[in-house]
């Protein structure tokens, strides 16, 4: 730790006493980035980090961080980017929209004083990231895992320590989620030590005990002072708007995207019931009868979802590209699945390993998505998987400007898996199922209503259970997912509305570039762009696409 510490100063202090540069400022920013991000239980954002890393959340550290970042904000500042190139200002803005990032975690959404779950993601969402990635363990993961664990007790303190606005209701979505902590862990002991190398197998009861006391310490910490809690819950209309202006870089305000979603809910509902009209007399369709037989069709639609984007020519899939699976969902992964999703999309250092996605036993008790993929995998598939995040993603971390390789938004990211439903929708993917295409409808009309829940959960017109509730009975889906999302939305504003709001913007580019090119329009082209550059917002995109394409503004 030590080390790394000191090679970043040094580092540091080369780059101030030389020229400095667009480059060497991203490279210095991604570097510190991996050290100081925080988890987070969604999976888009996740990246890999130094090995053997102890994190501090305590207030010096978290001073130390707002030190840094404001360092290399006026570092972007000196930088004059009016004479370069236009993908290299798509670069010089991208930077400051991630130094804006780091601003709104740090202090403006503020988990760290208001939400007392921001630490089970720093914590348990930590651990469970460990787990995600298939057998086998190598001792580096074995280390790195137990490394992770023993980090538990003293970022627990910090919290304690740092929790000073604590919001009653997320105090409360901690309390739940550590009910069973004990239990949760033992199975983790129990089905991840066989599988770790002898000499390190040895620490693990060990490590996940100090945890589980830890844990458990804090759980009831939170419990004793949860009558005395009164922090808000809304993150505020300002702190909402700087979101969208300085991080994702909408062009538009809360307001008009509210507008604009309930006009896109309404065409979902509607296309829906066509849809289910037009589908009356079709057959149902069929619950896979095991988990392997759903594992084999899904290997089976991945193919047939790949040749088809080839043979339609609407997307380019690099021959080297790996596959996106689906395995049995093991128990210790079970265990821990509410503080993370169960996937694993791989990494800049993994390129060549396919995707996996855990997936349980089919039943009818199974949430909404479970659910789906139960009856047919590909609605999902092509968000997730391919042409989705999964190809999005490992097209990202190939790209040749290294500033444009790592994690960014989900507004780009979650637009463009959405975009990949409805495009592979339209393109005839779906036409041999008519019910598949009825669902493709009910997850436009859940990403519409995410929307409405995300804004008015920031600017406090709508409590949690009040969020929970109408995602509940207007997708409709079941309570505990409804639950769990409007638990995501009301802790981390923003992360809900990408989808729509990605998807809106990709959909007006790709018409006004349409427009624009009028029959030399090559959609093949315009899509291998976006996934290209799909960890950038779609603002920026579209500035480069319409400057190399003769036109900066078309339509806009």
């Amino acid at each position: 730790m030590k080390r790394t510490i000191f090679f970043f100063a040094v580092l540091c202090s080369v780059t101030a006493a030389s020229q400095d540069s667009l480059d060497q400022l991203a490279a210095d920013f991604w570097a510190w980035r991996t050290q100081h991000q925080p988890f987070n239980n969604d999976d888009i954002p996740r990246m890999e980090r130094p090995s053997g890393l102890k994190r501090s959340w305590s207030a010096a550290a978290v001073a130390r961080q707002k030190a840094d970042i404001a360092a290399f904000g006026a570092r972007w500042k000196k930088l004059d980017p009016a004479s370069w190139p236009v993908a290299q200002q798509v670069d010089y803005r991208l930077i400051g929209s991630a130094l804006a990032r780091v601003h709104w975690e740090l202090d403006l959404n503020c988990r760290g004083r208001r939400d007392p779950t921001f630490y089970l993601d720093q914590t348990l969402t930590a651990v469970t990231e460990t787990l995600l990635p298939p057998p086998p363990f190598d001792e580096a993961r074995s280390r790195e895992l137990i490394a992770r664990l023993r980090n538990v007790p003293s970022i627990l303190e910090d919290g304690e320590a740092n929790l000073t606005q604590p919001a009653a209701p997320f105090a409360k979505l901690a309390i739940d989620s550590l009910v069973n902590i004990r239990a949760d862990l033992q199975t983790v002991t129990h089905e991840v030590g066989p599988l770790l190398p002898p000499g390190e197998g040895k620490d693990l009861p060990q490590a996940i005990e100090a945890a589980t006391s830890a844990l458990e310490a804090y759980r009831s910490w939170l419990t004793q002072r949860l009558p005395a809690m009164t922090g808000p819950t809304a993150v505020g209309r300002d702190a909402y708007v700087f979101f969208f202006q300085k991080v994702a870089l909408y062009p538009f305000t809360p307001e008009q995207l509210l507008e604009m979603s309930r006009a896109e809910w309404a065409r979902s509902v509607a296309f829906e019931q066509m849809e289910s009209h037009r589908n009356k007399n079709a057959p149902e369709l069929k619950m896979f009868t095991t988990i392997g037989d759903q594992i084999q069709r899904t290997k089976e639609m991945e193919t047939q979802v790949r040749r088809f984007l080839t043979e339609q020519g609407i997307l380019t899939l690099p021959t080297d590209f790996p596959h996106y699976t689906v395995r049995p969902l093991p128990g210790y992964l079970s265990a821990l699945g509410d503080f993370s999703e169960l996937d694993d999309f791989t990494g800049p250092s993994r390129l060549d390993q396919d995707c996996v996605r855990w997936a349980p036993e089919p039943s009818d008790h199974l949430g909404y998505f479970a659910h789906s993929n139960a009856l047919d995998p590909r609605p999902d598939l092509v968000h997730e998987g391919v042409p989705g995040h999964y190809l999005q993603l490992w097209l990202g971390w190939t790209h040749p400007d290294p500033i444009r390789r790592h994690y960014y938004d989900s507004g780009a990211n979650e637009g463009l898996g959405f975009y990949a439903e409805e495009m592979m929708l339209q393109a005839g993917q779906f036409d041999d199922s008519p019910h598949t295409r009825e669902i493709v409808y009910n997850y436009a009309r859940l990403r519409a209503l995410r929307v409405e829940v995300d804004v008015k959960l920031a600017v406090g017109e709508f409590t949690l259970d009040q969020a929970a509730d109408y995602l509940e009975r207007m997708v409709p889906m079941d309570a505990k997912t409804a639950h769990e999302e409007a638990s995501m939305f009301a802790t981390q504003p923003g992360q809900a509305i990408s989808y729509q709001a990605g998807k809106l913007q990709i959909t007006k580019f790709l018409a006004d570039a349409r427009v624009r090119a009028g029959d030399k329009f090559d959609v093949k082209a315009f899509n291998d762009f976006v996934w290209r550059n799909g960890n950038v917002p779609v603002e920026l995109q579209r500035e480069e696409w319409f400057a190399l394409h003769g036109s900066a503004g078309a339509n806009k």
